[in-house]
């Protein structure tokens, strides 16, 4: 049976077994990360609590165990008990055992998640392009800056009259703001100095930050799961990524006091990251309940320069993609009126520090 068991944790497609009473007997690894649960928590109960709003899902399960004859449906929506619908392409293969007893068989395939597959593959690319060619610039850019602030120094110690010298430093300051925003243009240009942590400590870490930014206004809830194993990252560089995006979460509320932002770890078995499948991945999910992003603006959220505030660079959620990017992990976005969930996912891997 455990060897059974390992075949199907091996399984990228979610696999659900059902007895004649349409009870749980086996979830594999991939249908547990689908269907955001746990086997401990499935087995034994009735394949109506899987999901929500399960009328439908119910009456299909029932017809195959009646007729005794295989289903198959395209592009199946399933409310999850977190609140998120999915789509999957389902197969159910009526199974009989050598007493004659009827049982299920049934494949989730997540039609969503080949979507974003091939889309986040797409996207990578014309983002490379992008900053291939803003990096470019930005070094043109950086080196005439750098004389212009030089020959500003140089003319302050010149000019007889402070008056005049106030000119100078505007100049020097301006460049300083320059030359910054080149910096941040740039990305993370630096290798990673991963070391074993938790997860949790740097969305702590970033937790009090945020709080403080918003002087106690905005609410954080927490939601971690305390199984998660330590794992190699680079804790600097994913504070800057974790602050990014929940700063900009806290900038996008129209009122500080009414911004709520949810932190949510979980652990995902047999993930694909880009075309590679990992066998654990650490997913945290960050939620706020602020206007949500434009439909214009959300396919290239991720895209440099990219904005909908008017006082903002477009530049934190691009960092934030490349730094994610840079530990082998993927950074997603959905949004609604009232609801933006970011989401990254990082491989756990020893063979990835």
């Amino acid at each position: 049976m455990k060897q059974d068991q390992g075949i199907l944790d091996n399984i990228s497609t979610g696999i659900v077994a059902l007895d004649g009473k349409l009870q749980v007997t086996a979830l594999n690894a991939a249908g547990q990360a689908l269907l955001e649960t746990s086997e401990t928590r499935c087995i034994g109960q009735h394949a109506g609590k899987l999901v929500l709003h399960s009328r439908d899902w119910l009456e299909t399960l029932e017809q195959v165990l009646a007729n005794k004859s295989p289903h198959a449906s395209r592009g199946v929506s399933l409310m999850l008990h977190s609140g998120q619908e999915i789509h999957v392409d389902v197969i159910i293969t009526p199974v009989t055992d050598e007493k004659g007893n009827f049982s299920l068989l049934v494949e989730l395939m997540a039609v969503d998640r080949l979507l974003k597959i091939s889309r986040d593959e797409s996207l990578l690319q014309a983002q490379e392009t992008s900053r291939a060619m803003i990096r470019g610039l930005a070094h043109e850019i950086k080196n005439p800056l750098g004389g212009v602030r030089g020959a500003a120094q140089l003319l302050a110690r010149e000019l007889p009259n402070e008056e005049l010298a106030e000119y100078t430093r505007i100049i020097i300051r301006e460049a300083d703001r320059l030359r910054d925003l080149v910096d941040r243009l740039l990305g993370p240009n630096r290798q990673l100095d991963r070391q074993a942590l938790s997860i949790h400590e740097i969305l702590e870490h970033v937790r009090n930050l945020i709080t403080a930014e918003s002087d106690n206004c905005a609410t954080i809830i927490r939601d971690y799961d305390p199984s998660l194993p330590e794992f190699p990252y680079d804790r600097a560089q994913l504070i800057q990524a974790v602050l990014n995006i929940m700063r900009n979460a806290l900038q996008a509320a129209t009122n500080p006091g009414k911004c709520q932002i949810l932190l949510r770890s979980r652990s995902q078995r047999q993930f694909i990251v880009g075309a590679q499948l990992h066998r654990l991945v650490c997913r945290v999910d960050i939620i706020d309940n602020g206007p949500g992003i434009p439909a214009e603006l959300l396919p290239a959220v991720f895209t440099p320069m990219v904005t909908g505030r008017a006082d903002g660079t477009g530049l934190g959620l691009s960092i934030a993609q490349s730094i994610i990017h840079l530990h082998g992990g993927v950074l997603e976005c959905e949004s609604r009126p009232g609801e933006t969930r970011f989401t990254f996912y990082l491989p756990m891997e020893i063979h990835h520090a």
